[in-house]
C-alpha cells in the first residue's frame, strides 16, 4: 500500500533516474550506513563485539548469522 500519488511517485522515480549510475550507487551506500548505525545505537552499549555483529546482521537481515561449521 502507498500513500503517494501517483504524479508524485513518477517526479520522485524521474529525478532518481536522472542521476548517475555512480550517484545512485552512492545514495544507496550512504542510506545503508545510516540504517547501520541506527540499528548499532539501538543496541545495548554493553555488548561484546561479536554479539554486536549477530545483532546486527539479525537485525539488517532478518535472519540468524549463519554458524559457521
Amino acid at each position: 500500500m502507498t500513500d503517494t500519488p501517483p504524479e508524485i511517485a513518477e517526479m520522485v522515480r524521474a529525478r532518481l533516474m536522472a542521476k548517475t549510475g555512480p550517484e545512485r550507487f552512492r545514495m544507496g551506500v550512504e542510506m545503508f550506513d545510516a540504517a547501520r548505525r541506527m540499528v548499532l545505537a539501538s543496541l545495548p552499549a554493553d555488548l561484546s563485539e561479536t554479539e554486536r555483529k549477530r545483532r546486527l546482521f539479525e537485525r539488517l537481515y532478518g535472519t540468524p548469522l549463519p554458524v559457521r561449521s
